[in-house]
This record gives C-alpha cells, sequence and structure tokens, in this order.
C-alpha cells in the first residue's frame, strides 16, 4: 500500500473474493494511522471483531447501516443478544467487540456513510481512575459508552495453585506439552511467547563457567527473534534446571520432529508439532483443554502466567528481595504499567498461609530466586 509492506494486515472478504466494505477501509485507515496499533497481534484482533460482526450480518441478511425505529433493537443490539444467547461468550469479549462496532459506526459517521448512528450513548459511572478511558468526566468518574454494552463485574483473575501446577506436570506425558507447560509456568511467557521462542536462545548451562546451578540465567527477549506483545523487549530469568531440560530437549527430541518436516524444512521455534512444523495460534489452548479433562479442574495458558506472577512475588516478599519484588515481577512479565501487576498482591492473598507452607520447597524448587 502506497509502497509500504503490512505483512499480516487482516484482508476481509466475501466468499466471491470481493472487500468487506467499508469494514476493509476501516481497517486501513484507523490501523496504519494509529502509532499505538501497528502490532500484527492487534492487526488480527480489530480483524477478527470487526468480521465477526459482518459476518453475523450477511448470514442473517441485515443492513450494517439500518437505523431502528424508536424503541426497537437495533443490528448491533442483535448481534449483542446473539454474542450472549447463542454463542455463549462472555460478557467482557462481547463489550470489547462492541467498543470496536461502535468505532467503526463513528469512522462511517465521520467519512459520510452513515448520517445517524444506530445506537445512543448513556453516561455510567466506573470505578477507574480518571484518564483511563475516553470521555472521562474526571470529577464524578462518568463516561459514555454505546447503549448497546452490557454491564460487566471485573472476572477474577484466575490461576493454578501449586498442587495443581504438580498434578499437571504429573500426567504430561508428552515431553514437548510438558516443556511448554513449564516455560509458561516458571518464566511468565504469553502463550504466542512460548510457540514463538527460538531454539537459538538455549545452550548447556554446564559450560558455562560464570553460572552454578540453582541461579537464575538472564535471557534477553527480542521481537526479532520471537513474537512478542507490542514487540516489546524484555528479560526473562529461566531457572537452571530449566535451561539444562530444555538444551536437552533441542537436542534430541526437537530434532527428531525437525526432520518429521522433510529435508530443507526450517523453523526457528524451539517447539514443533509432530509433523515438523510450528504449532498454530490455537494449538496451546486445545492441548490444555485436553490436559483439563485428565486432571478435572480448569487450565488454560494464561493461567500459567498468571501462577507465575503470583507464586514469584510471594516468593520475593518472603525471602526479602533486594529490590522493589513488583517491579522485578512488572519487568520480567513485560507489564506496561506496575499497576497491571499489582494485581497479584490480592492473589497471593488467596493462597492462604498454611497451603503455601506446606508446598514451599515445590515453590522454592519452580520460582526460587535468590534475595
Amino acid at each position: 500500500m502506497q509502497g509500504r509492506a503490512f505483512v499480516g494486515f487482516p484482508l476481509l472478504v466475501h466468499r466471491d473474493g470481493t472487500a468487506v466494505e467499508p469494514a476493509q477501509s476501516f481497517l486501513w485507515d484507523v490501523l496504519t494511522t494509529n502509532g499505538r496499533a501497528q502490532s500484527p497481534l492487534t492487526w488480527a484482533k480489530y480483524g477478527r471483531d470487526i468480521y465477526d460482526y459482518f459476518a453475523f450480518l450477511d448470514a442473517n441478511e441485515l443492513d450494517w447501516q439500518t437505523v431502528p425505529s424508536r424503541g426497537m433493537p437495533s443490528v448491533v443490539d442483535w448481534y449483542r443478544d446473539w454474542s450472549k444467547g447463542e454463542i455463549g461468550l462472555d460478557s467482557v469479549t462481547i463489550n470489547a467487540r462492541l467498543r470496536l462496532i461502535a468505532r467503526f459506526y463513528r469512522w462511517a459517521q465521520q467519512m459520510g456513510f452513515i448520517k445517524q448512528l444506530p445506537f445512543r450513548y448513556q453516561v455510567v459511572r466506573v470505578a477507574r481512575t480518571p484518564g483511563f478511558l475516553a470521555h472521562v468526566d474526571a470529577s464524578a468518574n462518568l463516561v459514555e459508552v454505546p447503549s448497546a454494552m452490557l454491564s460487566q463485574k471485573s472476572a477474577p483473575i484466575k490461576f493454578l495453585t501449586m498442587e495443581q501446577v504438580l498434578v499437571c506436570l504429573g500426567v504430561l506425558s508428552n515431553i514437548t506439552h510438558r516443556m511448554m507447560f513449564e516455560l509458561m509456568v516458571r518464566c511468565g511467557l504469553r502463550q504466542i511467547e512460548c510457540r514463538t521462542f527460538p531454539v537459538k536462545y538455549l545452550f548447556d548451562p554446564a559450560r558455562r563457567r560464570d553460572l552454578v546451578q540453582g541461579q537464575m540465567i538472564r535471557l534477553p527477549l527480542s521481537n526479532k527473534d520471537m513474537k512478542l506483545k507490542y514487540d516489546k523487549p524484555r528479560a526473562i530469568d529461566v531457572p537452571y534446571d530449566l535451561m539444562e531440560d530444555l538444551w536437552w530437549y533441542a537436542a534430541r527430541h526437537r530434532k527428531s520432529r525437525q526432520r518429521a518436516a522433510g529435508a530443507g524444512a526450517t523453523s526457528t521455534s524451539l517447539f514443533l508439532t509432530q509433523n515438523g512444523t510450528p504449532y498454530g495460534d490455537t494449538a496451546l489452548t486445545d492441548i490444555f483443554v485436553a490436559l483439563e479433562k485428565r486432571v478435572g479442574f480448569r487450565v488454560r495458558p494464561h493461567m500459567l502466567r498468571h501462577t507465575y506472577g503470583t507464586y514469584t512475588l510471594w516468593k520475593l516478599r518472603k525471602v526479602g528481595f533486594d529490590g522493589e519484588p513488583l517491579l522485578y515481577v512488572r519487568d520480567r512479565m513485560g507489564h506496561s504499567s506496575v499497576s497491571t501487576t499489582s494485581i497479584y498482591l490480592h492473589l497471593i492473598n488467596q493462597l492462604g498461609a498454611q497451603l503455601v507452607l506446606l508446598w514451599e520447597d515445590e515453590i522454592d524448587a519452580l520460582f526460587g530466586i535468590e534475595g
């Protein structure tokens, strides 16, 4: 586009191959000019969400430009009710999509595609700090939201107890799945970071004279080598024994999987499928859904990251870490603000002192950090 390449940019097309307009133009206009939305991950989410809305309209022969009669539901209301009632999406997911749809309609109005929005705005009170959302009245924490939005309560952050972590490790017989589980729960990686984690980052720690068993190994992550949220580089701490296991895994199991892809096939990712190809976008979720059926409790990739944040913060506070524990966890997890990291302070209180002390040796083994 205008001499610039946009690798990974979503293209919305009908079955006949024509572009879904004006949704496609909206994506071009909004995403390519927004300096804060330059990540292909953001592009993909915008593309999926806006396409889902237009696919719903197309399947039900609805016109996105239709303005409802007074007191009647709009096409946006119908989409909301379908998402909630038929598909069973949670309110947080639905509202995130509705915010994007509202943004699309405001754009369409500015561009002259429509004269009137198919929904109204209403004022609600929020608990967040002023400036966090657009249109906030700082004196009263009021915000304007589309009338189609659902009311929602803050969903509790879910993580695994130490006993659940050990149960999962005990039933993960697939060595690849086990190594991915350990990398996420012990280093706080997001699932996309785990899937694209490069094999070149690994080494045999026993050959490094500056390293000793039991220490944490600082490992810089670069968006040039793997996919990182917002392309934001950071450094993680890898336990010595985990680096040993990953190095052994790469030398033994990964090579056999890579051969399955055939001569000439190359991949920089550490973890490969049985066919020798990198794991797809939903692969880890599917793996943990299968694990969930075996262990009898909920297991999702993001829960491993929350588990890392919770237990690492607990451990640092317990040993008298020489520094600020919250800042350490923030930097290891790649949070933009320490306020995001502070949620783990609340989760620590949920652990229960007796339960934590019962598993103290296991916590030390998995999340052990010197003070």
